[in-house]
């Protein structure tokens, strides 16, 4: 048993380390202090880690034997994860980092679900409702760890299209009926020996091997699109499964950094499923993401090539420029050409700003991330409801990589995927400029009316590449700053 002194000592640690957490995300919520955000809450993560090994002085006699062992394993653990971590994180491109917080999010939801193993298979959950508790949380981590893994392998290109089949959704209904069944029956063969039918460590493996199923077919059939949404939806879930499993150790730091990241998680899917004009449940349960089948119309107008220096020269002398990133110029790794475009462009005047849809790139916050990255200052970077009336009066918009968006079918097209969309009104501008790599549609599937718009010219070619030519073209003008 623990001492008072150790009780009072891994007590005040985990009050320190949800005060860290807690502290972190606040200021994680403005993009100037998220890198001291992050800091600080993987300080208290650290402080969490660390006075876990306190709980090695309330071992009983028995199991003493075995404590040098195990904490070194534990030491080992985190060596390897930490430094796997660590290398991961410096080397991954920007344009992978979806992929990474996939696999974090299943690693998060895997933790919690071996948790849960521990308690069951130790037959170690008192009472019928820390059992309950113990199932749901193993449901929720196992369920957010095989669909994040299929997240990963959307994203990485691992899987290119998503899986579909009659009958996919009755029959993943049917499996999370069985899921929830074997649950069921663990709690009632726990507290009635008699009604074991099988034998508990094989109703377990049971329970287990339905919910990593159930996440594998939830994810399959979901299109690229929705891909930002399930990242959340899994943060959201892996948060709850460890807040769940923190309630049956009895540990405030799980419990604490497990709801506050389940309730973020789930705030910013809602945020997220808001942008693209649609409900949680429409994401997850219907087949957004396929191609488009709707039959539409003929679009007037033509595609307009325009060489990247005329463009370049163009928005020179235009008084204003709002900027659109799309996931695009994250590929290119364009960002610093971009921030070197638009600083030629400050010096000559011109007004410059970047317009953020909540959906733009493969996962939430990727564009303020990658023009973040490129030294782009934050009073430049505007989100979609506090730019979108001042397209009208802007001369030009610079549209790069981006698709969906910016189509005004979402806003004209009843029978479009994307009708309701709240999207950028780069169309509105005076002038715009879209670069592209070529006549692709978006995730969507749509073709875009922008592209064929009377004030729309295309540049096509890679994003990075086109920006250099475009930076020579104003550079060659050898006209004077302004002071």
């Amino acid at each position: 048993m623990l001492t008072l002194i150790e009780q009072l000592g891994i007590g005040a640690a985990d009050l320190a380390a949800a005060f860290l957490f807690l502290y972190g995300l606040h200021r994680m919520s403005s993009p100037v202090t998220a890198p001291s955000g992050i800091f600080v809450a993987g300080i208290g993560m650290a402080v969490a880690v660390l006075a876990s090994f306190l709980y090695a002085f309330g071992v009983d006699t028995a199991a003493r034997s075995n404590l040098p062992v195990n904490i070194g394993l534990a030491v080992v653990a985190l060596v390897l994860g930490g430094g796997a971590a660590w290398w991961s994180g410096r080397k991954v491109a920007m344009t992978a980092m979806p992929q990474m917080v996939a696999i974090y999010n299943g690693m998060g939801g895997g933790a919690a679900g071996a948790i849960a193993a521990v308690e069951l298979f130790g037959n170690k959950a008192q009472g019928e409702t820390e059992l309950i508790v113990t199932l749901l949380g193993a449901l929720i981590g196992a369920v957010s760890l095989s669909g994040s893994l299929i997240a990963w392998a959307k994203l990485d290109g691992v899987i290119n299209k998503p899986v579909r089949v009659k009958g996919q959704q009755a029959f993943n209904a049917l499996v999370m009926l069985v899921t929830v069944a074997v649950g069921a029956y663990i709690v009632v063969a726990s507290a009635d020996k008699a009604a074991l039918v099988l034998a508990m460590p094989t109703t377990i493996y049971l329970f287990f091997g339905c919910a990593l199923a159930l996440g594998i077919l939830m994810t399959l059939p979901i299109g690229g699109a929705d891909m930002p949404v399930v990242i959340s939806i899994f943060n959201a879930f892996t948060g709850l499964a460890v807040g769940l499993e923190g309630y049956v150790l009895q540990n405030p730091a799980l419990m604490i950094a497990g709801m506050v990241v389940g309730a973020a998680g789930m705030l910013l899917t809602l945020l997220m499923a808001k942008a693209m004009n649609r409900s949680v449940s429409n994401v997850v349960f219907t087949n957004f993401g396929e191609v488009a089948k709707h039959k539409q119309g003929k679009i007037k107008g033509s595609l307009k090539p325009i060489q990247p220096g005329d463009a370049g020269i163009a928005m020179r002398y235009a008084a204003s420029v709002i900027i659109v990133p799309g996931y695009g110029l994250a590929v290119s790794q364009g960002q610093g050409k971009l921030f070197e475009f638009v600083k030629l462009l400050q010096a000559g005047g011109v007004s410059v700003k970047f317009a953020i849809h909540p959906v733009a790139g493969r996962m939430p916050g990727q564009m303020d991330v990658l023009l973040a990255e490129a030294g782009v200052p934050y009073d430049l970077i505007v989100q979609l409801e506090d730019i979108n009336d001042q397209f009208a009066s802007t001369d030009v918009a610079l549209v790069i990589g981006a698709n969906d968006v910016v189509n005004p079918a979402a806003r004209t097209d009843k029978s479009s995927a994307i009708y309701g969309m709240p999207i950028l009104n780069a169309d509105y501008a005076k002038k715009v400029f879209v670069i592209k790599r070529g006549e692709g549609k978006g995730y969507a599937g749509i073709v875009n009316a922008l592209f064929y718009a009377d004030n729309c010219d295309m540049v096509y070619g890679d994003a990075q590449t086109v920006l250099v030519k475009m930076i020579e073209a104003v550079r060659g003008l050898n006209l004077p700053a302004v002071a």
